[in-house]
């Protein structure tokens, strides 16, 4: 059984930052990739960021340049630093793990951002 587990989410002003956290444990092994996602209320799911084994990152273009995704892979653990955050995005982030063909996701954290 593979648990992530996510911290890190809070609530921010304009043009603060935060960073978000998830562990995988459990019998996982091999991760191809991890990453986070978020979902605002009435939106669909949609990437934010996620960084391959290999150290390959991918942003969403809403993020670009204000967001940076890193991991420890002897820890299976994915970080996700945003600075700048806009009430856009404000959202219910989960973390995401690919191994060996299964998705695997974090049970969310909030984020919002708001004065």
């Amino acid at each position: 059984q593979v648990q992530l587990v996510e911290s890190g989410g809070g609530l921010v002003q304009p043009g603060g930052s935060l960073r978000l956290s998830c562990a995988a444990a459990g019998s996982i092994f091999s991760i191809n990739a991890m990453g986070w996602y978020r979902q605002a209320p009435g939106k669909q799911r949609e990437l934010v960021a996620t960084i391959t084994s290999g150290g390959r990152a991918t942003f969403a273009d809403s993020v670009k340049g204000r967001v940076t995704i890193s991991r420890n892979s002897a820890k299976n653990t994915v970080y996700l630093q945003m600075n700048r955050l806009e009430p856009e995005d404000t959202a219910v982030y989960y973390c995401n793990v690919v191994s060996r063909g299964h998705d695997y996701w974090g049970q969310g954290t909030q984020v919002t951002v708001s004065s």
